[in-house]
């Protein structure tokens, strides 16, 4: 029998139907289940009813998938609480895009079909590990899409001393500079105009965001690099997000980024591809008339 854990985000309220279908089909015993105790919360005070169901806030041991329900964001909540176990996490997309997801609630058996049977397919993605002296206590260091370095509360540029593996390679003169997985090449990345990666590649895009300059264009380097960057600027504090996770760290004090020792798992249909990704996500190729 597969152990679940479920974890989802608090604004389903299109989607309540669909849930409760969902929970009908899980206590069928087809599945072991844990629900995370915030969704958990959510979903009884909305009428759906999850009381046989084990409850936790910590993720549990022994689990074999974890089933992110939400919208993007929602995946990258359900990541963190996998943390560095690996566990697959598949995506149900109640959000927007939904890039992460593979299914959605009309899928509601073919999903479970799937993962009661194994006919799944796992993608390992590449985790950024950042180190700062300036990260608060207990802050998860870890980015599944993006690293940003922004400027902070002021109108005025930042500019961000990048070194590669030891060498320098810019000063990059922008609103800020984005380091990107392949993962989130679709994201942030994509709407700075840096490109699309295959999301299992081995790499990281730099991507300056409004740069000041023309020959300021992303680069794509080894995911093996160790990147220091050393943002200053007129305020006395930059912004670092982590898939929108911040801090502030004072201006001239420097930040070490490097792939994590761990990958996250992302469950992907079985019959899915890259391809066919771009082109339902993303409309690739279709005409713009």
């Amino acid at each position: 029998m597969p152990t679940l854990a479920i974890y989802g985000n608090t604004y389903q309220q299109s989607h309540l139907e669909g849930l409760r279908r969902l929970f009908t089909l899980l206590s069928g015993g087809a599945f072991h289940v844990y629900i995370e105790k915030g969704f958990s919360s959510y979903l009884d005070s909305v009428g759906v009813s999850t009381g046989e169901f084990f409850v936790v806030e910590e993720f549990p041991k022994g689990v074999d998938y974890v089933v992110s329900i939400g919208g993007d964001g929602t995946f990258l909540q359900a990541a963190q609480w996998v943390g560095r176990r690996e566990t697959p996490i598949l995506g149900v997309n109640t959000g927007h895009l939904g890039f992460l997801a593979s299914y959605s609630l009309d899928d509601t058996e073919e999903l479970l079909d799937a993962l009661a049977s194994g006919r799944v397919r796992l993608e390992r993605r590449a985790v950024i590990e950042v180190s700062c002296d300036a990260m608060p206590e207990g802050f998860w260091p870890y980015a599944l899409n993006e690293v940003a370095v922004l400027k902070g509360d002021t109108a005025s540029m930042v500019t961000v001393h990048a070194e590669i593996d030891g060498y320098f390679l810019a000063d990059y003169m922008s609103d800020g500079l984005l380091i990107s997985t392949p993962t989130g090449s679709t994201a942030y990345n994509l709407s700075v105009g840096g490109p699309i990666l295959q999301p299992t590649l081995s790499c990281l895009v730099l991507s300056p965001i409004a740069p000041h300059s023309l020959t300021m264009r992303p680069l794509v380097v080894s995911g093996n690099s160790r990147i220091v960057l050393t943002p200053r600027s007129r305020a006395r504090e930059c912004r670092v997000s982590l898939d929108g996770r911040s801090f502030l760290m004072d201006s001239g004090d420097s930040l070490v980024l490097k792939e994590a020792a761990f990958k996250v798992c992302v469950v992907r249909r079985h019959d899915g591809n890259f391809s066919r990704l771009l082109r339902n996500k993303l409309g690739w190729g279709s005409s713009l008339i």
